[in-house]
């Protein structure tokens, strides 16, 4: 019986290659060829989902309760939810908590959160004693209010600059907010901070390419997961990169806020307006995969006002 030849020298195995190689090519080019697969073709570019870095499902809406122009606390949660919004942040201390706890059953629109009305003017960093012990009470006061009414954190403002030098300013405001920490932790309330014009820990008088270094630093010495950032997408801007600032402090950031601010103008505006490059700060906190909650902090006003902030940030956020 005759045997089957079998290759056994390098030239007769790659010429067996080269022939089975030029068949697969020539197979595939006529399959190509064909008017289906032409079709198919054209059908797979044409459905290829547009690079938009959707926020949708990563993000959701809320608002500051000054921002609404209700009459009752049960009005401003409805014209809320109306405009598209799922949670109020409430002001505090003293907040309308038993008002809000109504509220939150009739509607079904939550509290998220609650923010300090007394932290500019009552500060951690104030060189009185008397003072920075009032801005714990009124801080302590207010986790405890947060957490009656539902909500997950409590933003302040750390301190201001004028108090001090910067080494005073951050041993103040430290010393006093770690006080804070304990029942923080009993009461499963977020302290978060948010960057704003305080003249800390950023150069105020400085350029636009000032990074978000100090203010890393800052969060990280209190080392504690009860202690991150409300990171003001708008706030910044003028000084540095938002995008950039967001990819630097990743998961320091535990919520947002945000608003429109225009370079150029060398003002603050209307969420989407403005020069921010939200398409790049959509990717950055896509790349810290960011999921949780961003508060309106602009104008506030009537049910139409909130409907076209809220429509606003759908925009921004390609929600």
């Amino acid at each position: 019986m005759e045997q089957k030849k079998i290759p056994h020298t390098a030239s007769d195995c790659k010429s067996n290659d080269t022939r089975r190689g030029f068949l697969r090519k020539s197979t595939a080019a006529a399959v190509a060829a064909t008017p289906l697969a032409q079709n198919l073709s054209a059908y797979t570019l044409n459905k290829q989902p547009k690079q938009t870095h959707s926020l949708k499902g990563r993000l959701l809406k809320s608002i500051k309760y000054g921002m609404i122009n209700g009459k009752s606390v049960i009005e401003k949660f409805q014209m809320a939810k109306d405009a598209g919004f799922e949670a109020i942040e409430l002001s505090t201390p003293n907040a309308p908590v038993k008002e809000a706890i109504a509220a939150i059953a009739a509607t079904g629109i939550i509290v998220d959160g609650s923010v300090c009305r007394t932290h500019w003017k009552i500060r951690h960093s104030d060189p009185d004693p008397k003072i920075r012990a009032t801005a714990l009470t009124h801080l302590k006061q207010s986790i405890t209010e947060t957490h009656q009414a539902g909500g997950s954190s409590i933003l302040i403002v750390v301190g201001h600059g004028k108090d001090g030098t910067q080494q005073q300013v951050w041993d103040r405001s430290t010393n006093n907010i770690k006080q804070a920490i304990p029942l923080a932790a009993k009461l499963g309330i977020n302290i978060v901070i948010e960057n704003v014009w305080n003249h800390f820990c950023y150069d105020h008088k400085g350029d636009s390419n000032q990074t978000a270094e100090q203010l890393a630093k800052y969060v990280d010495q209190f080392n504690s997961p009860l202690i991150g950032l409300q990171f003001d997408i708008g706030n910044h801007w003028k000084y540095g990169n938002t995008a950039d600032w967001i990819r630097h402090l990743g998961k320091r950031i535990y919520k947002l806020d945000v608003k429109g601010f225009s370079r150029q103008a060398n003002s603050f505006t209307n969420i989407g307006d403005g020069d921010i490059n939200f398409t790049d700060i959509r990717k950055a906190l896509i790349e810290i995969n960011y999921h949780g909650w961003c508060a309106a902090e602009v104008r506030g006003g009537s049910s139409e006002r909130l409907k076209a902030i809220s429509q606003n940030m759908n925009k921004v956020f390609a929600l």
